[in-house]
């Protein structure tokens, strides 16, 4: 897809972060934007923004509330709005969450309730529109991230269900050729996105240490990254100078990355267990000299206690 020009974009995801800046450069692009997503508030002031980038009257937007999670929903809701707008000619599945735990502190409930957001949702979209694309062709792209090719200590729900993305799209994309869809995969590193600042402070001290010294990538331009990948055909986009090189690394050199990410996690997990010894003590220390000073207050009060009345 070499422009956007009257092209129709359905892009789920499309209230806040990466969604609405990639939004936002289609519609100064020229294309026809529908954006889903589940908090209705938020998808109507995206909308608002959205519309004041048009640059054709001709141009139409909207939106719909959507849990990407639920396959009826996702069935009723795509099937509307072919019929309201035509089939899209770029589908973006870009929904995802991620709850950085310890593996053993991971629920089933949280792990399957990932995978739904994360994998199913972008399945659910893509077996609702591809029948429709199917006649006139186009092109999907579905957003994983830099832990959808590297397991990062924290993630573990997270990476299967991001790993499981560029599996569907790698596969999804010999299967589609045929019809004249492309698909693609966007594999962002740290955003800096809502959510964000929440993760972060969940994160396990050896999840922040793998990822610390790294670049924080603003929404804008991972979204120009995308477009870019889009208009070049690129299957495996990943933005940003450290993301490639993370990714060549990966490919070619994985026993590097390992040995790098070890490093980090052995020494969060040192400087873990020599904070949680000094605390240790210094509770041991307290606890002594509390001991202490009881025991001498006592001796003192039995000792008052058992003297002659002059000698109190």
């Amino acid at each position: 897809m070499k422009d956007f020009v009257d092209k129709t974009v359905y892009l789920t995801g499309g209230s806040s972060g990466i969604g609405l800046s990639t939004a936002r450069l289609l519609t100064a692009a020229g294309a026809n934007v529908v954006i889903f997503a589940r908090n209705e508030e938020k998808l109507e002031a995206a909308l608002g923004e959205i519309e004041s980038r048009r640059v054709s009257a001709a141009q139409r937007f909207a939106c719909r509330p959507l849990d990407v999670a639920d396959h009826a929903a996702v069935t009723a809701v795509m099937t509307a709005a072919v019929q309201s707008f035509g089939p899209p000619d770029l589908l973006i599945n870009n929904v995802g969450r991620a709850l950085p735990r310890h593996f053993e502190d991971v629920a089933f409930q949280q792990f399957d309730e990932t995978m739904k957001t994360n994998l199913y949702g972008a399945w659910n979209t893509i077996s609702a529109l591809v029948p429709h694309m199917k006649a006139r062709g186009g092109a999907i792209v579905n957003v994983s991230s830099m832990a959808g090719f590297i397991g990062v200590f924290g993630y573990t729900d997270y990476c299967a269900s991001k790993f499981a993305v560029v599996g569907l799209s790698e596969a999804l994309r010999q299967e589609l050729r045929r019809y004249g869809i492309s698909v693609s995969v966007l594999c962002p590193p740290d955003t800096d996105t809502p959510g964000l600042a929440n993760e972060d402070a969940a994160k396990p001290a050896e999840t922040k240490a793998v990822s610390a010294g790294a670049k924080l990538m603003q929404p804008d331009d991972v979204a120009k990254e995308l477009l870019k990948g889009i208009r070049r055909g690129t299957f495996m986009i990943v933005p940003g100078g450290a993301g490639k090189l993370a990714f060549f690394m990966k490919r070619h050199v994985p026993g590097v990355v390992d040995r790098i990410m070890r490093r980090g996690i052995r020494k969060a997990q040192q400087e873990t267990a020599a904070t949680q010894t000094a605390a240790t003590q210094t509770t041991a220390t307290q606890t002594t000299a509390t001991q202490t000073t009881a025991t001498q207050t006592t001796a003192t009060q039995t000792a008052a206690a058992g003297a002659p009345r002059g000698e109190r």
